[in-house]
């Protein structure tokens, strides 16, 4: 299966054609990637989006915008002027979630998360050693003691089962 998500920041603002058969409105857009380490540069992508989408990419996206992008990737060969042939990734569209508006990068505060639901970390800067360093735990709050409890008490931080979703031993009774 296909299914890609991309945090991307868009280069080019998206301009709408429509097809020679039925008129169908089609997006394209350049976006940028940033590169999985801090030394590596940045990736350009080409972004296709068809129908409605074509149509919401031009209203609701600008240059300079951050936003996930859902969807496809995949590959095209592309005659250069030159005659060489050259592979080219296209990313096709499936859905749009904007993460900022399109005032030059500028990001919009995250919301406040759920009620019961804890936010997700955030990655940290690498230390000296090149390695990032991990986010300190939060230790379980203390239970309110008689007195505090005339005071608006705060929920519990939610606690995560992390253990494996295969069980280790070998108890498997499963037979392949």
């Amino acid at each position: 299966m296909n299914h890609c998500l991309l945090e991307v920041e868009v280069l080019e603002a998206p301009q709408v054609r429509y097809t020679q058969d039925n008129q169908t409105p089609v997006a394209e857009m350049a976006v940028q990637i940033e590169g999985l380490r801090p030394d590596d540069p940045p990736g350009q992508l080409k972004v296709v989006g068809w129908g409605n989408l074509a149509q919401d990419l031009q209203n609701r996206v600008q240059v300079g915008q951050r936003c996930v992008l859902e969807g496809r990737l995949r590959m095209n060969t592309v005659t250069r002027q030159d005659g060489v042939k050259e592979k080219r990734a296209e990313f096709t569209l499936a859905r749009l979630h904007p993460l900022s508006p399109g005032t030059g990068g500028a990001t919009v505060p995250a919301p406040a998360p759920a009620r019961g639901v804890a936010p997700l970390p955030t990655p940290r800067p690498a230390g000296a050693g090149g390695a990032a360093t991990p986010a300190p735990r939060r230790a379980p709050a203390p239970a309110p003691s008689r007195s505090a409890a005339a005071a608006p008490a705060e929920p519990a931080a939610p606690v995560w089962d992390t253990s494996p979703l295969v069980p280790l031993g070998d108890d498997d009774e499963i037979p392949f």
